[in-house]
Parts: structure tokens; sequence; C-alpha cells
């Protein structure tokens, strides 16, 4: 009797979005790797990445507990951060403070990963998308430069595109972490987002041996498009503006599917200018489907926390289904 694998999913990313899908994900008992993008330098994670020069954790915390089957209360404490005025650890995610620590004492960030997912008893692999924290660099329409993952956004200029280097300039060429790139050629399906496209996506592909491996792959590259614009990266996008700039940053179209969300944002939802989120991402079948060989379109809205967020739980079952049919017919 034959047993068949299980789908293999590597989804590349940072953010709030990128856990909803994986829990999800996780329930459907995918093969699941997370690549994390190693540029954030705000917050805590941009403090601690300051004083170690270290990669930021606060991605690689929320995967970790979105991956683990520790009993919740125990997510909570390593998700608890401290008030913001506390002079010492004000605004820390214990989480955070524990990954740096492990990587302290292993002198390695992925064997700290290891021992952190082994303890929560996490099902998948996390892997940094370098094992070195990197820059981000963004060159504006207007040709001026900026540099920092948090400050990018915040020039109230439009992004022409974006590149990584290494913060340490003396460590040679960026290259993808350990694992990563096997990890991406072995997949059935490859998951870009959701997430800030300049500044959690990018910075990833922007690797050049990763975003080389995500091209030559034969997994199935699904980008799953933003429900709002982002404030500083993405004001007036439609989704295929979204994918256009993917396609440009890479020389080639590559994505495969499109997931789309149709349904309408309710419009005490949109939010006023200086937030963070905008307005709706305005869809753009024509422009999609000219640069993009399937689509799917659907209501992947859920409000139910407050705000405005991707229905994981559909969003996973579109990702299963494309990675266990290319996993079928490439077997």
């Amino acid at each position: 009797m034959t047993i068949s694998r299980r789908p293999k999913i590597v989804m590349i990313g940072g953010g709030t979005g990128l856990p909803v899908i994986l829990k999800n994900l996780k329930k459907l008992k995918a093969d699941l790797t997370a690549i994390v993008t190693v540029a954030d330098d705000g917050g805590s994670s941009g403090r601690l990445r300051e004083v170690f020069e270290a990669i930021p954790p606060g991605d690689i915390r929320n995967i970790l507990v979105a991956l683990s089957d520790i009993p919740q209360i125990q997510k909570d404490i390593f998700q608890y951060r401290f008030q913001s005025d506390d002079p010492m650890f004000g605004g820390h995610a214990i989480g955070n403070l524990i990954i740096q620590a492990v990587s302290e004492m292993k002198g390695d960030i992925n064997e700290a990963i290891q021992v952190l997912a082994d303890m929560m008893k996490v099902e998948g692999h996390i892997y940094p998308a370098s094992d070195k924290p990197l820059v981000l660099h963004a060159r504006y329409k207007d040709g001026s430069l900026a540099s920092g993952e948090s400050k990018i956004p915040i020039s109230g200029k439009l992004i022409d595109y974006v590149a990584v280097s290494s913060l340490d300039t003396d460590h040679g060429p960026v290259e993808c972490g350990s694992h990563v790139k096997e990890a991406i050629m072995a997949a059935d399906a490859v998951v870009l987002g959701p997430g800030s496209l300049y500044t959690s996506i990018l910075p990833n592909l922007m690797i050049p041996d990763l975003g080389e491996a995500v091209l030559k792959t034969s997994a199935k590259v699904i980008y799953i498009c933003n429900i709002m614009t982002q404030l500083g990266e993405t004001e007036g996008f439609t989704d295929a503006q979204h994918v256009e700039v993917l396609h440009h940053h890479l020389n080639q179209n590559f994505i495969d599917t499109a997931l789309i969300n149709n349904a309408q944002v309710p419009s005490d939802y949109i939010s006023m200018e200086g937030s963070e989120i905008l307005y709706q991402v305005q869809h753009d079948f024509n422009g999609l489907s000219q640069a993009v060989p399937h689509v799917i379109s659907d209501d992947f809205l859920d409000l139910s926390a407050g705000g405005v967020y991707h229905n994981g739980a559909k969003a996973a079952k579109e990702i299963f289904n494309i990675a266990t049919s290319n996993k079928n017919q490439t077997v």
C-alpha cells in the first residue's frame, strides 16, 4: 500500500497575515515551511537587531506561535509585550528576548529556531530568508533614495524599486539562508503574502539566490494580494499593479496564481489619511488576466477581529488544493 505524501507548501514573507494562513494550512496537514524576512528594523525587533546586530525576531516569534501545539497560556506568555512605559523592557515581546537569548547560547539563529520549535511542539520548518540581517533600500520615482524598512514608507513618495544589502558590508554578498533554496525547489506550492508588498515580500525576493529559486522551482507560485492599500507603499494600487511590481523586480512574469478578494469592505472600515491602512485594493481583472495564468477571485474577507483580514481558512483551502494538484501532476 502506497501512502501519498502531504503537499509541500512554502510561504515567504512577514507581518501579521502570514501566521493566519499558516495556522489554517497546519489544520489541513500540509508539509509547511515558512521563510521569514530579515529586513525588519522597527519596534522591538529593530531595537534588538541594532544592539546585537542580529536577525530581527518578531516575525519568527509570530510564526513559532502559529505553528505551535503548546497550550494557549504558554503562547500568550511568549507573545506578551511589556508596557511601553517600562524604562528597560518597554515594547519588547518576551518571545523576542527568548529568541535572541537562545540565538546567543547556540551561536546560530537556525539552531536557536530549531531548539524553540522542539520546545514549542512546532510542526513544520521556519527559516530566516538570510542567515544575516539585511538592510532594505528604496529608489523613489523621483530618483531619490532611502534605507531602512521602517523609514521607507514614511517619505510620502512613490517607490520605484527596492533592493537589499547586508547589515555588515564586510560579510560579502547577500545570500539566502540555510535550507531556503532547497525548500523552495522541493515545494509543490510557493506562496507570497499576504503582507506589505515592498517591505515584507520583496525584501525576500531581492536576495539573488532566493529570487532565482522562485523563478526556477517547479512549484506553483501563488500570490495573495492585500485587501487594503498601505500608506507609503501602495496608495491607489489595483491588484494588477501589485503583481506588476513583483514581476518587474524579478524581470519576468513568474506568478502562476493570484488570490484576490472580491468582497466589498464596509465603509466604516475605510481609514482616513494618516492611518496605516487607506482604501480597498481595486480589482483589475483584465490587467491580472494578462499577467497571471490563473486568477481566483472570491470573498476572502474576515472582519471578525475588528479589522480587515483575510479569511485564513478559505485562502488555505485554495492553496492546499493547488499544491495537491501540482504534487499529483509531478509524481
